[in-house]
């Protein structure tokens, strides 16, 4: 799709200045920018500078500050520790972001969801995690690292430049790792149809029906794992936290696609999407209202999937598939029609919480490490973040491309290559969140872990500290991999998510200064409290460079 001046012009006349502009892809699939009333009609020379715009990027760094290019700016939203309510505080290690307006005609006010994705036990409940300490965890200690985790709801609004929570409003409330939450799905799961509590959440999305996504990531972190022998036999690997002391929560809980309600808090979890390492997921309402799931398990060698639904609005009822991106074709994980699955698996039930075994069963594609999962707004064609995969050598990642066939997002065959790879000549690497703007470009943070970014023995010395890219789509940058912020020392930039009318970039700045050891040593400082003490923070970032580029789509004079 190809936007022209004029005819952008007469459709804002025809249809009034309150009618959201953008393709249909913005309007519907998750972690993307859906644009607010309200769009500036820009002058012929507004338009001559667009279309000399040349950004300025930054070098790599490994400051321990947030470096901006020329034209941005940032300030704070909400930290670590920082009270939402008069009960609950802002958890740990902030992922993935989203913003839903409370009304459609004022994108300055609404409510923010974010995730809390991990924690260090280190900061967040005084645990020392040494070889050296055998002391085992306290229930207190323990019950900390739980509610650190899960997600925040905050009302934020934005006066006079300045995004500011608003405190003790009634929505703003804490989902944790004892939240009780339903399962969307008519078996129960290990006797249990209410579970308690969701963690390691990572990225995210956005219902059709403006309701939040979370998704359930490195799981086994917290209750472990079920693991099955040749014979079909169960095992329990434990935790790394060893939650399970105390909370005797069955695996088999997490690993899922959560679906919070952002008017009052309740939460389901969602079977039919599968149990795997959840990065994110990102849907799509087709015209008769069916709702199409992409989803990714961020492990090595682990894969894709789509869930198609075969009622409208619905996550339960439908078929998840896995990718086959050799051969361009999504294969149905349906026990009832594939004998394999029958002669391993009991039940469809089985079958989803043992998704990554179902997979490989049927063929799928082993991947390295899909991470964040978003929609072109221009063409439709699905982008994958694959960070690395190291074992296998490769180190830099890349981005994967998705073209279903005829544009259809229900297809069931596609065609599959990489967009951009990872490494020195490309100037990125491990990208993981992605996100487009209002005019289509491509925005994209990077995952170095912070025990291998700048060290000499590693391939990511050139890189620096992690960092926020753009990937112009107009002008005379179009196609280039753009540096525009840069973390402090350990962090990882997450969650990019821009407000309604494209004026501010929300931003996770998660897990600063991780490499700690000592506190009155950290790593990082940022972002420089009195304590010295690091912390997870959200932030908005606006400015001059940002509203250009949510612009540039306005470049095609008629």
């Amino acid at each position: 799709m190809e936007y022209n001046r004029r005819k952008f012009i007469s459709f804002i006349g025809k249809a009034g200045l309150g009618l959201a502009v953008a393709p249909q892809f913005l309007v519907s699939c998750g972690n993307t920018t859906t644009p607010a009333k309200g769009i500036d009609i820009m002058s012929d020379d507004q338009f001559k500078t667009l279309k000399n715009l040349v950004l300025e990027g930054l070098n790599p760094s490994d400051k321990d500050d947030l470096l901006l290019a020329n034209g941005l700016e940032y300030h704070s939203i909400i930290k670590w520790g920082e009270k939402i309510n008069n009960a609950d505080t802002f958890g740990f290690n902030n992922d993935f972001i989203c913003f839903i307006p409370l009304d459609d005609n004022n994108p300055k006010d609404g409510l923010l969801w974010v995730n809390h994705e991990y924690i260090n036990p280190f900061f967040v409940s005084d645990y020392n995690e040494s070889e050296e300490n055998k002391t085992p965890k306290t229930k207190e200690q323990v019950d900390k690292e739980m509610y650190n985790v899960g997600g925040s709801i905050v009302r934020i609004k934005e006066e006079n430049g300045i995004w500011k929570v608003v405190e003790n409003d009634p929505y703003n409330r804490r989902i944790t790792s004892q939240t009780p939450m339903t399962l969307n799905w008519d078996t129960p799961i290990k006797e249990a149809s209410t579970v308690f509590g969701t963690n390691s959440n990572c990225s995210g999305g956005i219902t059709p029906w403006k309701t939040f996504i979370t998704c359930e990531e490195n799981y086994d972190a917290c209750f472990g794992e079920t693991e099955y022998d040749e014979n079909n036999n169960p095992t329990h690997r434990a935790s790394e936290y060893g939650w399970e002391t105390f909370y005797k929560y069955p695996p088999e809980h997490y690993g899922w696609v959560v679906e919070v309600n952002p008017k009052d808090g309740t939460a389901q979890k969602h079977i039919a999407l599968g149990r795997f390492a959840h990065e994110c997921c990102t849907l799509y309402e087709l015209e008769d209202k069916r709702v199409v799931a992409y989803t990714g398990d961020d492990h090595n060698d682990e894969h894709l999937y789509k869930f198609i639904s075969s009622k409208p609005g619905s996550l339960k009822e439908g078929t998840l598939y896995v990718a086959d991106t050799i051969n361009g074709k999504w294969l149905a994980m349906d026990w009832e029609n594939q004998p394999i699955l029958k002669s391993k698996f009991k039940d469809q039930t089985e079958v989803l919480i043992r998704a990554r075994e179902a997979a490989k069963l049927i063929g799928a594609t082993a991947l390295n490490r899909p991470e964040d999962i978003e929609i072109d707004p221009i063409t439709g064609n699905i982008f994958v973040s694959l960070t690395n995969n190291k074992p296998k050598g490769d180190y830099h990642g890349s981005i994967l491309k998705i073209e279903e066939k005829d544009g259809a997002f229900d297809a069931l065959t596609f065609k599959a290559e990489t967009y951009k790879a990872g490494g020195e000549a490309s100037g990125f690497s491990c990208p993981d969140n992605l996100a487009f703007d209002l005019a289509g470009n491509l925005w994209m943070t990077s995952d170095m872990s912070g025990s291998a970014m700048n060290r000499a023995d590693t391939p990511y010395l050139p890189f620096k500290n992690n960092s926020l890219f753009v990937i112009p789509r107009y002008g005379k940058d179009a196609g280039k991999v753009i540096r525009v912020a840069t973390a402090p020392r350990d962090a990882e930039l997450t969650g990019s998510w821009f407000s309604p009318d494209g004026k501010t970039l929300f931003l996770s700045v998660q897990h600063p200064g991780e490499q700690t050891k000592d506190l009155s040593n950290p790593t990082s400082t940022w972002p420089f409290d009195k304590d010295n003490i690091p912390k997870p923070t959200v932030v908005a970032i606006t400015g001059d460079l940002i509203e250009k580029m949510n612009k540039l789509n306005l470049l095609e004079e008629a």
